[in-house]
């Protein structure tokens, strides 16, 4: 691409040569009216160009799924290249060949026959939006000197580099090449511990044959195209600053580095600020699904600068799951480290939703049901109430080793990786009661204290009275109920974020890439989507209020007589807890107030006044 006189033709031609494959003049298929406007002396318009542009897409994706081809045409706009590059984004590479405009005027003036006179130069000159992601060749350079070095970008470098191949990083790797990319593999060498691994596993798959395999940096960085896009996939905390440093004596101006651990979404900002005063571009991007997601379609969440995102979209959007538009589940979030955060809220919402369906199998095995028996009435609810970790609570209830259930022979004490201590953490600091995820963790927290949990139940605990009076109906209704007061609470904090933080965040958007490739997917997902195209507060849609209204009865029934036969069920006690006291006109924070303004003087407001005025009172 180029303006004219830049002599694309002359290049496409070479190198379609070298490359041995086929070469098309974007200017040979100009509709009849095109090239009559342009030869008399009038300028294209946008009009002009949109069926141009599509035929010359319709031409590569015919030779796309081939060798490939050659393609010359102006493209001055970028989105003129986004038109020529739909549906092939990740199967096409850019080459601009860039001149002065008096350098480029002569050329012109000394060609003959051709419909461009210099005259309409200027023109091009002033569209012009040069592609940054692209191959940048000056022309004043010979014709054998440019092909050497698009030759050597094309072929001998890749489109995006994979940092560390840890189990995420691998299926990562997999997706990427499976999608058409050249790819880059980078994994640190330790002897006797970490020796050959991106070799190894290159020689693994099949797929990967194309990709250059690492474990020495600047070999690794400078195998990759500029600007040089590189995914980090190594653990969150110090070794990602500890990465960087490694990586930046390195890197270029306008190289990119994407974060897609689950790190903290302020040490994003701080990196994302770091690196952009040494003119690298930094991307936090949240990745869930897992390692069978990672491979065949994760849900991403990627943050930063938004001209950043548009070089990387092609990669991601291709890897993510698909929702059932076929549309990609992934999307720009917002800026800094917003990508990380709604990361986080969603380990926040995943913790709860674990903890939901082990409370409903501690209920259901106390009623003296096995784990099969579990499982198929678990199976009977995915008709109205199914999601991702439903299905895989079912699989795991049928599991067996030998004659007993697997579940039967895990330890009860339940892990952490601090995603959701950082939400808990974030729900305090932000004043949102997102008092389910705090529930969630803390429930995890008790778990691991083992040995005294076992103590105190011998010297505690009554033994168990009587079966609950209560239908798997009831349990339904109460878990659905706790659901949707989980999933408001999750979004709540995520919109006092996107307030209090200016990161503008789409809730709507947000809620359609969980709905496939992450672990939080589910049918009630899919239904915020529309939901919160009209609100930003489930709490006041109509539909939301109805549910609730006509599942809370069952969701007091259950909560109530497991209290009675202690049966603990966090988070399906404070689902009810926090509606009753969320849903109070008045509260007893009067009595709290007082007593802040009795020992502390913190002052109080009066409701029956409109003043606002703060008094204080002597109480003695």
């Amino acid at each position: 691409m180029g303006v004219s006189g830049v002599g694309k033709s002359t290049m496409g031609n070479l190198l379609s040569k070298k490359l041995n494959i086929p070469f098309f003049d974007g200017d040979d298929y100009h509709p009849e009216r095109n090239i009559i406007k342009m030869s008399k002396g009038k300028a294209l318009d946008d009009n002009d160009r949109k069926e141009w542009l599509q035929t010359l897409n319709k031409l590569a994706l015919k030779h796309v799924t081939n060798k490939g081809c050659v393609i010359v045409c102006s493209a001055l706009k970028a989105k003129y290249r986004d038109i020529l590059s739909t549906k092939i984004q990740q199967n096409s590479k850019w080459i601009f060949l860039h001149g002065s405009f008096e350098q480029i005027t002569e050329r012109i003036n000394n060609r003959e026959g051709h419909f461009m006179n210099s005259n309409l130069l200027k023109s091009q000159f002033d569209i012009l939006e040069e592609p940054e992601n692209a191959i940048k060749i000056d022309i004043s350079l010979t014709p054998n000197d440019i092909v050497k070095v698009i030759k050597k970008e094309l072929l001998e470098k890749t489109a995006f580099g994979l940092f560390g191949l840890g189990v995420m990083g691998k299926s990562l790797s997999r997706n990427l090449a499976n999608k058409g990319f050249k790819i880059s593999l980078f994994n640190r060498h330790v002897a006797e511990q970490e020796e050959n691994i991106a070799v190894n596993f290159k020689n693994e798959f099949k797929e990967l044959s194309t990709a250059l395999p690492f474990d020495n940096i600047a070999s690794f960085v400078n195998s990759l195209q500029a600007p040089r896009k590189i995914m980090l996939m190594v653990n969150a905390g110090k070794i990602i600053d500890t990465v960087i440093e490694d990586l930046l004596p390195f890197l270029s101006e306008g190289d990119i580095l994407i974060d897609g651990g689950n790190s903290n979404y302020n040490k994003t900002k701080e990196r994302f600020d770091y690196l952009k005063s040494k003119n690298i571009h930094f991307i936090g991007a949240g990745v869930s699904g897992g390692e069978e997601g990672a491979l065949k379609g994760p849900s991403i969440m990627p943050g930063g600068a938004k001209e950043t995102y548009k070089y990387i979209k092609p990669y991601l959007e291709a890897i993510a799951a698909k929702d059932k538009n076929n549309l990609p589940c992934c999307t720009y979030i917002g800026t800094e480290g917003s990508g990380h955060f709604v990361k986080m809220v969603h380990n926040g919402i995943e913790y709860v939703e674990m903890q939901l369906l082990a409370e409903i199998y501690t209920i259901l095995k106390y009623q003296g049901n096995s784990p099969d028996e579990i499982a198929t009435i678990l199976e009977s609810w995915k008709e109205t109430t199914n999601s991702y970790l439903l299905e895989i609570t079912i699989n795991i209830l049928r599991k067996k080793e030998g004659t007993d259930w697997l579940v039967n022979k895990i330890m009860d004490k339940a892990g952490n990786k601090g995603t959701g201590n950082w939400t808990t953490i974030s729900t305090a600091e932000l004043g949102v009661p997102s008092t389910m995820i705090a529930s969630a963790l803390f429930a995890r927290y008790t778990s691991f204290y083992k040995d005294e949990r076992v103590a105190a139940s011998k010297k505690i605990s009554s033994e168990a009275s009587s079966k609950l009076n209560i239908t798997n109906d009831n349990l339904l209704k109460a878990y659905q109920f706790a659901r949707i007061i989980n999933h408001y609470q999750g979004f709540k904090l995520i919109n006092q974020a996107s307030i209090s933080y200016n990161w503008d965040l789409n809730l709507s958007e947000l809620s359609r890439i969980w709905t496939n490739g992450c672990i939080i997917k589910s049918d009630l997902m899919v239904e915020l989507v529309s939901i919160f195209k009209t609100t930003d507060n489930l709490l006041t849609d109509n539909l939301i209020i109805q549910q609730l209204k006509t599942l809370k009865p069952s969701v007091k029934k259950v909560v109530s007589e497991c209290v009675l036969n202690e049966l603990a069920i966090p988070n399906l006690s404070e689902s009810i807890n926090f509606l009753n006291s969320f849903a109070a006109a008045n509260s007893s924070a009067n009595l709290i107030q007082a007593q802040r303004d009795y020992f502390g003087a913190h002052t109080y407001q009066r409701n029956d006044e409109d003043s606002g005025k703060f008094h204080h009172t002597k109480w003695i």
